[in-house]
């Protein structure tokens, strides 16, 4: 079975259940939520067969923001090629600027309006489906 994994880091219910509406159900997409920076990089150390094709990751987290977690997933030969696009309410530009320099593939602004939300995220899905050809791994 072919499939296109994407991991979704991300502390808040609400914005889970958004971005997961917003990425729709397709059949050979399959989305892991994590809900921590530490859970996220916990799995991927025990399940490596599981790298996920994109990351999706939340900036402004407890315990392990976004720029630490970003560090962790670079430092690592099994993430360290795996896009990881930036999902944040934060539209500062020391964010943005920061994110890139610690090694995001893009950086998408989570709008407060629901119809701005889902455009934002038909962003991250062209980002999703532009990586297909490349990289669809078999499970």
């Amino acid at each position: 079975m072919n499939c296109h994994s994407l991991l979704l880091i991300d502390d808040n219910p609400h914005d889970i259940e958004l971005t997961l509406a917003a990425l729709g159900d397709e059949p050979d997409q399959d989305v892991k939520v994590v809900t921590s920076g530490r859970e996220a990089l916990d799995y991927l150390a025990s399940h490596p067969e599981k790298t996920p094709d994109l990351i999706l990751l939340d900036l402004n987290m407890p315990h392990m923001n976004g720029l630490e977690v970003l560090d962790a997933l670079r430092a690592q030969e099994q993430t360290r090629d795996v896009p990881v696009v930036v999902l944040t309410t934060s539209s500062e530009e020391s964010d943005r600027r920061q994110s890139y320099e610690h090694g995001a593939s893009d950086y998408v602004v989570k709008a407060l309006d629901l119809s701005q939300f889902y455009e934002a995220m038909d962003r991250v899905k062209a980002f999703w489906r532009a990586l297909r050809p490349r990289t669809v791994r078999t499970f």
